[in-house]
Protein backbone atom coordinates (compact mmCIF):
# COMPACT_ATOMS: atom_id res chain seq x y z
CA UNK A 1 0.00 0.00 0.00
CA UNK A 2 2.82 2.16 1.08
CA UNK A 3 4.21 1.77 -2.43
CA UNK A 4 1.33 2.36 -4.22
CA UNK A 5 1.18 6.20 -2.42
CA UNK A 6 4.23 6.76 -3.18
CA UNK A 7 3.64 5.88 -7.14
CA UNK A 8 0.42 7.84 -7.20
CA UNK A 9 2.53 11.18 -5.71
CA UNK A 10 5.53 10.51 -8.20
CA UNK A 11 3.19 10.34 -10.89
CA UNK A 12 1.01 13.38 -9.88
CA UNK A 13 4.35 15.92 -9.69
CA UNK A 14 5.80 14.35 -12.91
CA UNK A 15 2.27 14.90 -14.79
CA UNK A 16 1.86 17.73 -13.50
CA UNK A 17 5.56 20.00 -13.15
CA UNK A 18 5.36 19.25 -17.09
CA UNK A 19 2.19 20.41 -18.10
CA UNK A 20 3.10 23.61 -16.04
CA UNK A 21 6.41 24.02 -18.67
CA UNK A 22 4.76 23.04 -21.29
CA UNK A 23 2.67 26.48 -20.82
CA UNK A 24 5.70 28.62 -21.79
CA UNK A 25 5.79 30.08 -25.03
CA UNK A 26 9.32 30.43 -26.67
CA UNK A 27 9.82 32.80 -29.67
CA UNK A 28 12.79 33.23 -31.84
CA UNK A 29 14.43 36.04 -33.56
CA UNK A 30 17.21 35.97 -36.40
CA UNK A 31 19.50 39.29 -34.70
CA UNK A 32 21.85 38.80 -37.81
CA UNK A 33 18.91 39.43 -40.07
CA UNK A 34 17.43 42.25 -37.66
CA UNK A 35 21.13 44.09 -38.10
CA UNK A 36 21.73 43.37 -41.82
CA UNK A 37 17.72 43.81 -42.99
CA UNK A 38 16.52 46.70 -41.01
CA UNK A 39 16.45 50.29 -42.31
CA UNK A 40 18.60 51.30 -39.43
CA UNK A 41 21.40 48.07 -40.07
CA UNK A 42 21.21 49.04 -43.57
CA UNK A 43 21.34 52.59 -43.17
CA UNK A 44 24.49 52.11 -40.57
CA UNK A 45 26.27 49.64 -42.87
CA UNK A 46 26.24 51.88 -46.11
CA UNK A 47 27.75 54.27 -44.22
CA UNK A 48 30.69 52.20 -42.94
CA UNK A 49 31.00 50.94 -46.23
CA UNK A 50 31.32 54.60 -47.21
CA UNK A 51 33.79 55.50 -44.95
CA UNK A 52 36.07 52.02 -45.62
CA UNK A 53 36.02 52.88 -48.97
CA UNK A 54 37.27 56.34 -48.42
CA UNK A 55 39.88 55.16 -46.41
CA UNK A 56 41.30 52.32 -48.46
CA UNK A 57 41.34 55.53 -51.25
CA UNK A 58 43.65 57.34 -48.61
CA UNK A 59 45.97 54.52 -48.35
CA UNK A 60 46.11 53.61 -51.62
CA UNK A 61 47.44 57.10 -52.60
CA UNK A 62 49.72 56.85 -49.82
CA UNK A 63 51.31 53.20 -50.67
CA UNK A 64 51.76 54.63 -54.42
CA UNK A 65 53.46 57.74 -53.36
CA UNK A 66 55.56 55.48 -51.41
CA UNK A 67 56.28 53.48 -54.60
CA UNK A 68 57.33 56.32 -56.76
CA UNK A 69 59.29 57.46 -53.96
CA UNK A 70 61.35 54.24 -53.51
CA UNK A 71 61.89 53.91 -57.69
CA UNK A 72 62.89 57.40 -58.02
CA UNK A 73 65.52 56.62 -54.85
CA UNK A 74 66.50 53.20 -56.79
CA UNK A 75 67.08 55.13 -60.31
CA UNK A 76 69.41 57.74 -58.14
CA UNK A 77 71.66 55.19 -56.49
CA UNK A 78 74.60 55.49 -58.38
CA UNK A 79 74.20 59.10 -59.00
CA UNK A 80 73.81 60.08 -55.60
CA UNK A 81 76.76 60.15 -52.45
CA UNK A 82 76.10 57.17 -50.37
CA UNK A 83 75.18 59.13 -47.20
CA UNK A 84 72.66 61.20 -49.62
CA UNK A 85 71.28 57.55 -50.60
CA UNK A 86 71.46 56.05 -47.05
CA UNK A 87 69.52 59.37 -45.81
CA UNK A 88 66.69 59.09 -48.46
CA UNK A 89 66.51 55.58 -47.36
CA UNK A 90 65.58 55.77 -44.32
CA UNK A 91 63.34 58.72 -45.10
CA UNK A 92 61.61 56.36 -47.16
CA UNK A 93 61.71 53.35 -44.42
CA UNK A 94 60.48 56.40 -41.81
CA UNK A 95 57.49 56.96 -43.96
CA UNK A 96 56.44 53.39 -44.50
CA UNK A 97 56.23 52.59 -40.88
CA UNK A 98 54.14 55.80 -40.28
CA UNK A 99 51.97 54.34 -43.02
CA UNK A 100 51.88 51.12 -41.10
CA UNK A 101 50.62 52.69 -38.32
CA UNK A 102 48.13 54.95 -40.18
CA UNK A 103 46.56 52.07 -41.94
CA UNK A 104 46.53 50.36 -38.29
CA UNK A 105 44.46 53.14 -36.61
CA UNK A 106 42.29 53.18 -39.73
CA UNK A 107 41.18 49.80 -39.18
CA UNK A 108 41.39 49.90 -35.84
CA UNK A 109 38.77 53.31 -35.90
CA UNK A 110 36.44 51.64 -38.24
CA UNK A 111 36.24 48.28 -36.30
CA UNK A 112 35.28 50.39 -33.28
CA UNK A 113 32.90 52.43 -35.06
CA UNK A 114 31.31 49.16 -36.01
CA UNK A 115 31.07 47.71 -32.56
CA UNK A 116 29.78 51.26 -31.37
CA UNK A 117 26.78 51.20 -33.86
CA UNK A 118 25.64 47.63 -33.15
CA UNK A 119 25.75 48.36 -29.51
CA UNK A 120 23.49 51.37 -30.39
CA UNK A 121 21.11 49.72 -32.47
CA UNK A 122 21.06 46.56 -29.81
CA UNK A 123 20.45 49.04 -27.21
CA UNK A 124 17.22 50.16 -29.25
CA UNK A 125 16.29 46.60 -30.08
CA UNK A 126 16.34 45.27 -26.55
CA UNK A 127 13.10 47.82 -25.20
CA UNK A 128 11.40 46.50 -28.41
CA UNK A 129 11.84 42.80 -27.89
CA UNK A 130 11.20 43.46 -24.08
CA UNK A 131 7.83 45.19 -24.78
CA UNK A 132 7.35 42.74 -26.90
CA UNK A 133 8.08 39.79 -24.42
CA UNK A 134 4.92 41.59 -22.20
CA UNK A 135 2.74 41.94 -24.56
CA UNK A 136 2.03 38.74 -25.92
CA UNK A 137 3.43 36.71 -22.70
CA UNK A 138 6.65 34.75 -23.94
CA UNK A 139 9.07 33.53 -21.56
CA UNK A 140 11.68 33.55 -23.79
CA UNK A 141 13.30 35.08 -26.47
CA UNK A 142 16.16 32.70 -28.15
CA UNK A 143 18.58 33.98 -31.20
CA UNK A 144 17.71 32.08 -34.23
CA UNK A 145 21.09 30.52 -34.62
CA UNK A 146 20.96 28.87 -31.42
CA UNK A 147 17.93 26.84 -32.25
CA UNK A 148 17.55 23.67 -34.39
CA UNK A 149 13.92 23.36 -35.39
CA UNK A 150 11.07 25.81 -35.02
CA UNK A 151 8.05 26.89 -36.21
CA UNK A 152 7.36 29.35 -38.52
CA UNK A 153 5.36 31.29 -36.36
CA UNK A 154 7.86 31.62 -33.27
CA UNK A 155 10.16 33.89 -35.52
CA UNK A 156 8.89 36.98 -34.82
CA UNK A 157 12.20 38.62 -36.84
CA UNK A 158 10.15 40.46 -39.03
CA UNK A 159 7.72 41.90 -36.10
CA UNK A 160 10.95 43.29 -34.52
CA UNK A 161 12.13 44.83 -38.01
CA UNK A 162 8.81 46.75 -38.64
CA UNK A 163 9.07 48.41 -35.06
CA UNK A 164 12.83 49.19 -35.49
CA UNK A 165 12.23 50.82 -38.51
CA UNK A 166 9.56 52.72 -37.09
CA UNK A 167 11.43 53.97 -33.69
CA UNK A 168 14.91 54.14 -35.64
CA UNK A 169 14.94 54.63 -39.55
CA UNK A 170 18.98 55.72 -39.15
CA UNK A 171 22.06 56.12 -37.04
CA UNK A 172 24.53 58.90 -37.00
CA UNK A 173 28.37 57.61 -37.29
CA UNK A 174 30.78 59.85 -35.44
Amino acid sequence: MKYIVKFFVITFFVFYFTYTFAEEKIVFINMDLLLNESKVGKSAQNKLEKLHKSNLDYLMKIQNRLKEEEKDILSKKNILKQEEFEAKINKLREDAKEYQNSRVKLTNELTQKRTEVTQKILNEIKPLLAKYLEENSVSFILDKKNVIVGKTNSDITNIIIKQLDNKLPKIEIN
